[in-house]
């Protein structure tokens, strides 16, 4: 069999590579596509084709995907966490040295300056003292979300001699695993955002964090506070932050995210959002993309998806696999199983997972599974999908 895997944005070829040419069609212009793979490709006004069945991002943010829409169909959506933290982090510190010793600016008016050796020679010594910034040891860095970024920016900020505060309420047992012991955890953001001198955002944009830092957590900086936000620009309320910036609340702005507004004020770097804008970042999270894919058109694996549980079940020797996506409700793994008994097949393994509304499960059968009986666990209530693998 020859899945279909139909791209919508131009991807690492390191990642293509990894779906192999006699067992993938890959290409922009494939037809009734198995699964879609994208970056940025907005996916919110897109028709979703009747064939598929997955749907990755290469990337770790989804908010380009309407996920409760794929999620009523039964698609997975997949994305890569963690695979451009290491880019992500860089430039996170590379900001924390910009915020510390003025470098934009000063870089800036270096650049303009004119005239004989002599003359620049003065205007640099008369000059620089604009541009007095402070040092990064000792200073308090409070880190917004510790998942994979979080993580790896609050551990480099500890190496760096700086004093870090972690605040996270979701902190999983894996990434908790990995913080430095020297990253203080606190509980509650206003202490986060009152002993901060710079505060870096690490948290998905969902409507939980559009707008996590606005007029009223701005007041409870230091005047002398930095905010980076390397993560979604909706998730700082930008009017907030150029009125605080104006009245003296904040010192400097620094993100990934360009707008008029921004760009006009002297205290605000932007970046043409180069968080993951790396060869290895994109080469990364290529290839974690692909192979989250293959495993699930091939084995039915799921493995970093955004709405459906994980799930992998080892394939038992010589029988067929029902992947089936449903409603999370009573009953359901029963009347899967009354219909395999009416139709003589034996169950040799079973797995079901369920995440919030959606439960997934994986059916290895002895014996060939008919057509019809598929058609006929489609037909249950509450059967969102169900293929044959």
């Amino acid at each position: 069999m020859t899945f279909k895997i139909r791209t919508l944005n131009a991807i690492s070829h390191t990642g293509l590579s990894r779906l192999p040419k006699d067992e993938f069609e890959v290409g922009s212009d494939v037809v009734d596509p198995d699964a879609l793979l994208l970056r940025s490709a907005n996916l919110h006004d897109a028709e979703i084709p009747a064939s598929v069945v997955a749907v990755a991002r290469a990337g770790a943010g989804t908010n380009n995907i309407p996920i409760p829409a794929y999620s009523a169909r039964g698609i997975p959506v997949f994305n890569t966490p963690g695979a451009n933290a290491n880019a992500v982090k860089e430039l996170v510190v590379a900001a924390l040295f910009l915020a510390a010793r003025n470098i934009i600016p000063a870089a800036a008016f270096a650049h303009r300056l004119e005239g004989d050796p002599a003359s620049m020679d003065k205007a640099v010594e008369a000059g620089k003292k604009n541009f007095v910034g402070f040092e990064l040891p000792g200073r308090t860095l409070g880190v917004i979300g510790l998942g994979a970024i979080g993580v790896e920016v609050a551990n480099a900020a500890t190496a760096l001699g700086m004093r870090v505060l972690g605040y996270d309420p979701g902190i999983t047992v894996e990434h908790a695993w990995k913080l430095s012991s020297f990253v203080e955890h606190v509980t509650n953001l206003d202490q986060l955002l009152k002993r901060a001198d710079i505060i870096t955002l690490h948290v998905p944009l969902v409507d939980g964090t559009r707008g996590l830092i606005g007029a009223d957590e701005l007041a409870k900086l230091k005047k002398t506070a930095v905010i980076v936000n390397f993560a979604r620009g909706p998730i700082v309320e930008e009017d907030a932050v150029v009125a605080a910036l104006e009245n003296g609340q904040l010192r400097a702005y620094i993100c990934d995210f360009p707008s008029p507004a921004l760009n006009r004020h002297d205290h605000v770097v932007t970046l043409p959002h180069l968080g993951a804008s790396t060869n290895e970042a994109e080469d990364n999270c290529a290839r974690m993309a692909a192979d989250q894919l293959r495993d699930f058109l091939t084995e039915g694996t799921i493995v970093n998806s955004v709405n459906f549980p994980s799930a992998a079940l080892a394939r038992s020797e010589g029988t067929q696999r029902i992947a089936i996506a449903n409603s999370n409700v009573p009953n359901m793994v029963g009347q899967i199983s009354t219909l395999l008994a009416a139709a003589g097949l034996n169950i040799a393994d079973l797995l079901n997972k369920s995440r919030g509304e959606v439960a997934y499960t994986i059916v290895d059968v002895e014996g060939v599974v008919p057509d019809s009986l598929v058609d006929q666990i489609r037909s249950i209530a509450g059967v969102l999908s169900a293929r044959v693998i």
